[in-house]
């Protein structure tokens, strides 16, 4: 039996919870998340012991994976409803940067050309300062997403650590060319 799919999903206070046939609407202080279940996956809602329960109908392979998800999914719903879920992400390298236009990011990272992306309707998007981007959303899945692919603009590159990184992350650096002398 799945662990993670044993378990309960606690619903905190503040939080409330319908479920309607696959339907899952989870409502909090800071936002509202829908699920849709999986056919095969029921969830039902124990009002009493504030908690969600997700069970399977067999040990099929397919069910015994959706039976983990499901219940990671809807934990990662209530975690994000009660505390909306962050990442951030720093610029290194010299005239790099990045600026909030309307709904767009305007990243400038070397190229001849800026590159804009369009904000999701979801994710909160904040600038401390030009070299550091401050993500946040009740979704998980759109915060990373989102993250993600502002670093895929510019990855840091291994000779000079230039390029979009995540705050904290170890970049492994390379020596480079050794000195062409000889001869």
């Amino acid at each position: 039996m799945s662990r993670i799919g044993k378990k309960p999903v606690v619903i905190p206070d503040g939080v409330t919870v319908q479920v309607a046939e696959q339907l899952v609407t989870i409502k909090g202080k800071h936002g509202e998340l829908k699920l849709e279940a999986h056919p095969a996956i029921t969830v039902t809602h124990d009002a009493a012991g504030k908690q969600l329960v997700v069970t399977r109908p067999n040990d099929e392979r397919q069910n015994r994976a959706l039976h983990g998800l499901t219940r990671a999914l809807l934990n990662n719903m209530v975690a994000g409803v009660v505390q909306p879920f962050e990442r951030k992400l720093e610029i290194q390298g010299v005239g790099y940067g990045a600026q909030i236009k309307g709904k767009t990011i305007e990243l400038t990272v070397g190229f001849a050309n800026t590159i804009v992306l369009p904000i999701p309707g979801s994710v909160t998007c904040k600038l401390p300062d030009s070299t550091h981007i401050q993500l946040s959303s009740v979704d998980k899945q759109a915060v990373g997403q989102f993250a993600a692919s502002i670093r895929s603009v510019r990855p840091p590159e291994p000779y000079k650590g230039k390029g979009i990184r995540y705050e904290g992350e170890r970049v492994r650096r390379k020596a480079g060319k050794a000195f062409a002398g000889g001869g």
